[in-house]
């Protein structure tokens, strides 16, 4: 149709892998990688979403998560709220009956999510050099069914997730508030200590899938 717009994405990766963190921990999922964040966090392990990337048709997108045969889908990026196109893209993914998740670094609106989808809320600590960045009305549009995630780099960002926990009585308000370590940076003996220590009601969060495939590889 003349005038019609064309619904277009730039997409890092789209593959088929085993769920490495969030309650979903161990399933297959199909991942949509959105390329570009503006964000720069100190360890941020997918610098390569800043700008790699190719434009896809939403229909060639659908076509490719399709193609894997898989209930479970998480977008992620990059931030994949930064690209307009991505709640088209997470609407027609519900419609199919999938199980869909949105991960995101939380300085972003999240109101405009679609609700039945799986939102997974990154809290930046001050060791990530972007805590200023924290909209913090995030938290008050959390669902039961979302998860909130905390990466924690030393015992100054543990305190600082502690206490938004909380302040905004995180705990039993959402499906689950994920603390991580910075992978290779921090022990997890250690947060697993400190979280114990506390009794601290909150899940120790483990990137499965760089403890299955490495640090470093991409597309898993």
């Amino acid at each position: 149709m003349a005038g019609q717009l064309t619904t277009v994405l730039t997409i890092n990766e789209i593959f088929h892998s085993i769920q490495g963190e969030s309650t979903h921990t161990g399933r297959p999922c199909v991942f949509v990688r959105l390329t570009a964040c503006d964000l720069r966090c100190s360890w941020c392990d997918t610098p390569y979403a800043f700008t790699e990337g190719r434009k896809m048709s939403l229909e060639d997108v659908l076509g490719r998560v399709d193609a894997f045969g898989c209930p479970l889908v998480e977008i992620t990026g990059g931030e994949p709220l930064l690209q307009r196109d991505v709640y088209p893209l997470m609407e027609r993914l519900l419609e199919s009956g999938r199980t869909v998740m949105v991960e995101t670094g939380g300085h972003m609106s999240i109101a405009g999510v679609p609700p039945a989808v799986v939102k997974i809320v990154d809290v930046k600590c001050p060791g990530s050099g972007e805590s200023h960045r924290n909209h913090w009305s995030n938290l008050d549009h959390l669902a039961a069914h979302d998860e909130v995630k905390f990466v924690i780099r030393d015992r100054a960002d543990y305190e600082y997730a502690r206490d938004v926990v909380a302040r905004h009585s995180l705990s039993g308000r959402v499906a689950a508030v994920l603390f991580s370590p910075v992978h290779g940076v921090l022990a997890a003996r250690e947060l697993a200590a400190w979280m114990l220590e506390d009794r601290l009601d909150a899940r120790l969060q483990l990137q499965t899938h760089k403890f299955i495939w490495g640090a470093d590889v991409r597309g898993v």
